[in-house]
């Protein structure tokens, strides 16, 4: 699979090496990681990504992304697809930035590219939370497009339909 490509970024699917090289903390020759890459988000998107791919076979192109700077390719975060769409067509996503990243935009821009690429794939509808206290991830999922979808005592949600 290609990256997919935004003004400022290249979102890079991951591989299952990629993966367990995350995992494992050992980076890649090939790949420049932010000095403070891997967030635990990112572990733990790769781990979900390497238990989907052990279970039930490569989820691609549904899984993790890894969110580089196209400047210089060093990768600030990740965005990704918890599996592959449900039997109505949705998808749940998740994203992170290393905190030196965040507060440029990079995150509204990658999740638009997500979102676009979803669609694109025939996905229906993609869903997203965030924690009450966190707005800056509410306001990502707003200037992506996504709008509230209702709250509970933990998070907020937030998703985004396409009419067939």
């Amino acid at each position: 699979m290609t990256d997919l490509v935004t003004a400022r970024l290249l979102l890079h699917p991951m591989s299952i090496d990629e993966a367990e090289k995350l995992v494992a903390n050992e980076p890649d020759d090939s790949v420049r990681w932010a000095p403070e890459y891997p967030t635990e988000g990112d572990v733990s998107a790769a781990g979900r990504f390497l238990r989907t791919y052990g279970s039930t076979g490569d989820p691609s192109p549904f899984g993790p992304y890894q969110i580089c700077l196209r400047a210089d390719r060093r990768t600030i975060g990740g965005v990704d697809f918890h599996g592959p769409p449900d039997e109505h067509g949705s998808v749940t996503i998740g994203y992170g930035l290393v905190p030196s990243a965040r507060g440029k935009g990079y995150a509204s821009e990658a999740l638009r590219a997500l979102l676009s690429f979803a669609r694109s794939q025939g996905v229906a509808s993609v869903k997203g939370d965030a924690d009450h206290d966190n707005t800056a991830s509410q306001h990502v999922m707003t200037a992506a497009g996504m709008r509230p979808a209702g709250e509970d005592e933990r998070v907020k949600y937030f998703a985004v339909t396409w009419s067939p």
